[in-house]
């Protein structure tokens, strides 16, 4: 089976992202770019939890109604709900409903500011765990790894939740800690050279 999916313009793209139109965007303008914004690395790694047991489509139509529920993922703001925000957001129909991804990205938004207060930003833990070259497996061929294990452990010591090895290596992937869109794929080299040019949070 082809590793390519080729776009309305001719140009040959992994494959995923002919799955659905919405994905075509996000495919070519946020997955795989480098992040180092705390508040964008929050959110996803909150939309990742979320996604657990879901598909990506069903996140990626609701995340502007997840941004206006939990306040645009501003994770000082989200620390301080409490149990009516909770029950606010269970009856949120434009979000996933559910109460333990909802209590866990409130625990974690306590745990963000935490880890904001005592590394200087997320950027600068996150980034820690960008696996060396030799270390990655060829694209899209893994759902973990072993550096994904380390970060997820690590983050469960310090009290974070739904953040399973399968889930970080998502965020991993999407906020350009590997790059993994496939060999053929246009936006590879366009991602290659953002990484190149990326600036890594704390070094």
């Amino acid at each position: 089976m082809s590793t390519v999916f080729t776009g309305p313009d001719g140009r040959p793209r992994c494959r995923w992202c002919g799955a659905a139109p919405e994905f075509l965007d996000y495919h070519d303008r946020e997955w795989g770019f480098p992040v180092a914004d705390d508040t964008r690395l929050f959110e996803k790694l909150c939309l990742e939890g979320f996604q657990s047991g879901l598909s990506w489509r069903t996140i990626l139509a609701k995340r502007e109604n997840f941004r206006a529920a939990f306040h645009g993922f501003d994770f000082d703001r989200v620390a301080e709900f409490g149990e009516t925000d909770v029950e606010r957001l269970l009856q949120d129909p434009g979000i996933v409903r559910h109460r333990g991804k909802i209590e866990a990205v409130i625990n974690n938004a306590a745990r963000a500011r935490e880890m904001a207060a005592r590394e200087g930003s997320l950027a600068a833990f996150f980034w820690r765990y960008e696996p060396a070259p030799a270390d990655l497996a060829a694209p899209q061929t893994a759902s973990t790894s072993a550096t994904s294990e380390r970060l997820s452990k690590d983050l469960k010591k310090l009290g974070w939740r739904f953040v399973g090895p399968t889930t970080v290596y998502a965020f991993m992937q999407a906020m350009g800690l590997v790059n993994d869109h496939v060999g053929d794929c246009t936006v590879r080299a366009e991602v290659e050279a953002a990484r190149r040019a990326f600036v890594r949070p704390g070094r």
